[in-house]
């Protein structure tokens, strides 16, 4: 969140049996709202890709949601459904289409997310939004992760921030 124009947070909403934090919002304010995306080539897509390659595809992201505990993958139309609910939820809050809403799933293959928590989750990351929430959303973003990731490049007058997840890597 260090560039102008994004605000994050990282809450918990129950998905991981640690309590750790687990879910991540990060909003793009803009004034721009354009996106660069790469997704996985892997053939088995989970459901939040999925939706997210439909997302992407006019270049305008305005959020990401992203949750970590479960990947959402081979769980079917139930999946599917959660992750646009997710979307549809994060959007309202925002005040956007969720078709400017980034879904991302991370964690175990086949568990189906709770969509209650889930949704509460999303709720709770709306409302602790914060230009100060970039250390909070990555911490919530780890998985097998030993320690959070962020980066920051400064130039003059530009800056990029970024965040990352990495099983088990330092």
């Amino acid at each position: 969140t260090s560039p102008q124009g994004f605000r994050a947070s990282g809450v918990t909403a129950g998905l991981k049996a640690s309590g750790s934090p687990d879910v991540a919002l990060v909003v793009n304010d803009g004034p721009r709202h354009d996106s660069a995306s790469v997704f996985t080539s892997n053939r088995c897509l989970a459901n939040p890709v999925l939706w997210s390659q439909q997302v992407v595809q006019d270049g305008v992201v305005r959020a990401v949601f992203l949750n970590s505990g479960g990947a959402n993958c081979y769980t079917g139309p139930e999946g599917f459904q959660t992750t646009h609910a997710v979307a549809e939820r994060v959007a309202e809050h925002l005040g956007i289409g969720a078709i400017d809403v980034v879904v991302c799933s991370t964690g175990l293959i086949g568990l189906a997310n709770d969509r209650a928590q889930v949704l509460s989750g999303a709720d709770a990351a709306a409302a602790a939004l914060a230009a100060s929430g970039g250390p909070d959303a990555a911490r919530a973003i780890m998985t097998t992760d030993t320690v959070p990731k962020q980066t920051l490049v400064e130039g003059a007058g530009w800056s990029v921030g970024g965040m990352a997840k990495g099983a088990g890597l330092p």
